[in-house]
């Protein structure tokens, strides 16, 4: 199991110590008891936010082989005063050895900055510092390593308590979200996971910053990957030498050893996670169900459609989210399906069978939702009707229903494209009888039952159907029930009706006379038999 972190435009020093706590020059510089002595930096003005991870005072000429990378190294000169070569081999040395800084006190040796080392760390990009005034080398170390013992000893502490508590919720089987909404917590920045073709699979954080980052993501990746991001910290996920992901904190504004360290924590967390199976594989997955981040693209795709479908965030709000899981959104067509009784991850394989844009997902209610985006001159009718025929000829899905919505040609109509969808798709699953719908429903197919289904928590309507199936209510007979629910379903047909239930016209005569004998009514007469479809109608919805 492991991770590996990136910053921004690392040097090689910060590299070998990512879990070192550091000073940087600049920082140095702003410490009071060196403000004291007057610095004035006359070379690497450019290089001043270098790490320092330790001061170390030296005179000799080759004090390079006593470095070992990312020391702030503080001279007086004594020895190098009366040899130019020496002087220019004294910077050479520390830029070898990827010292930090130089800091050198003026004095006997060297009243003004020496040319020849200013010269040489110019060229060198060694950042060169200058103290006017006389400085006891002594506090400055003191200032310096006592500050880096803290902050070495907060780092600990931090790396400590976050992988104690993503430890902690792991054993206590929480979801991923969890971790990443703790992980966005020690971080004070959004975070997101993305798999190796930089498609978002989840995020974590104060929602506006989250679509903030989203908003451009690709661009924004892509800059991340290159480091030219401010503030940006990588972690990649991989496991058994398999690379799968990546963990960002996007924008992270605190100090960069402690982010590394955040980052690593989470990325060990998350790794973890997986290898103990966390949140199992539900929803299916908008991606390659091989992928070993197949369950994290699915609940991805889960939150995103969730969140269209119950209308608490504002489409357009959603639209980085989409547009960061992969789906095409720019001049598209957007097709709502829903499923009942299929798994995702077979609603998902039909899709890349035909080559179909989408994403699919498991709704809260079991229901598989599709969200098709088509090009707008693709023929939205055959392409659903194609889809819904290949679904039927996967083993186990020969009944399969397809519910499908009028196409939405804006992201905004999305949302209720997708409840007409469900709608439909919970009208149909309301139907008992066995007679077959057609592989694709829509809202003008499911007629009176849809309407009814609209209404069933109105008072009235339950009250209705309540008073209308007493009779048979009172003394529940689910065979009667199962006889009237077909025979109204069929149109009143009688033969129809004792075929599908298996029994002799006598026997279904007599079924009839019982269910017309506890109802007081005649079936014969369509308005009381329309009574009773409407009641039954109800009745079920409300029972589904």
């Amino acid at each position: 199991m492991t991770s590996t972190s990136e910053t921004s435009g690392p040097s090689r020093t910060s590299e070998q110590h990512t879990w070192e706590p550091a000073l940087s020059v600049r920082q140095i510089l702003t410490l009071e008891r060196v403000l004291a002595g007057q610095p004035e930096v006359v070379a690497g003005a450019h290089r001043l936010d270098r790490p320092v991870r330790w001061v170390h005072v030296a005179e000799a000429a080759d004090v390079g082989v006593m470095l070992s990378g990312g020391e702030m190294v503080l001279t007086t000169g004594v020895l190098l005063a009366v040899d130019e070569d020496k002087q220019g081999e004294y910077i050479r040395s520390l830029h070898r050895a990827e010292a930090a800084a130089v800091v050198l006190g003026l004095g006997r040796a060297f009243p003004t900055p020496p040319d020849v080392m200013r010269r040489v760390a110019e060229r060198c990009g060694l950042p060169m510092v200058v103290l006017h005034r006389p400085f006891p080398f002594a506090e400055l170390t003191e200032e310096v390593q006592s500050r880096l013992l803290r902050r070495k000893f907060a780092a600990v502490s931090l790396s400590e308590a976050v992988r104690t508590e993503l430890t902690g919720l792991i054993t206590a089987g929480a979801p991923v979200q969890r971790l990443l909404d703790e992980v966005a917590r020690h971080g004070g920045c959004p975070v997101v996971v993305t798999n190796l073709a930089h498609r978002v699979l989840a995020t974590a954080g104060e929602r506006s910053a989250v679509d903030d980052v989203l908003r451009d993501w690709e661009r924004i990746a892509r800059q991340a990957g290159a480091g030219t991001a401010d503030g940006w910290i990588r972690a990649e996920l991989s496991g058994r030498q398999e690379r799968w992901g990546r963990l960002v904190l996007c924008g992270y504004r605190g100090d960069r050893a402690a982010g590394r360290l955040i980052a690593d924590r989470a990325a060990e967390a998350l790794v973890l996670h997986r290898m103990l199976g966390g949140d199992g594989d539900r929803a299916g997955a908008s991606a390659n169900p091989g992928s070993s981040w197949n369950s994290w693209e699915a609940q991805s795709a889960r939150s995103l459609l969730t969140d269209l479908v119950s209308g608490a965030v504002p489409a357009r709000q959603l639209l980085p989210r989409a547009r960061a899981a992969g789906l095409p959104v720019n001049r598209r067509v957007f097709v709502p399906l829903v499923v009942r009784d299929q798994e995702p991850a077979r609603l998902n394989r039909v899709l890349r069978l035909l080559g179909l844009s989408g994403i699919v997902a498991e709704l809260a209610d079991g229901a598989g939702a599709v969200l098709l985006s088509l090009a707008p001159d693709q023929d939205v009718r055959a392409l659903t009707a194609h889809f819904a025929a290949r679904l039927r000829s996967e083993p186990e899905s020969s009944h399969a229903v397809v519910a499908a919505a009028d196409a939405r040609t804006a992201w905004d109509g999305v949302p209720a494209g997708l409840r007409e969808a469900r709608h439909v798709a919970d009208a149909v699953a309301d139907s008992a009888n066995s007679l077959d719908p057609p592989p694709v429903v829509r809202l003008r197919d499911i007629h009176l039952r849809g309407l009814v289904r609209l209404l069933r928590d109105d008072p009235h309507v339950q009250s209705f159907a309540e008073r209308e199936l007493d009779g048979l209510l009172r003394g529940p007979d689910e065979d009667l029930l199962s006889v009237l629910r077909t025979y109204l379903a069929t149109g009143r047909n009688k033969s129809r009706t004792a075929q599908l239930h298996h029994v002799s016209r006598p026997a279904l005569y007599r079924r009839l006379e019982a269910i017309q004998g506890r109802l007081g009514v005649d079936l014969d007469d369509f308005e009381q038999a329309a009574s009773v479809h409407i009641a039954l109608l109800a009745h079920d919805a409300q029972q589904g």
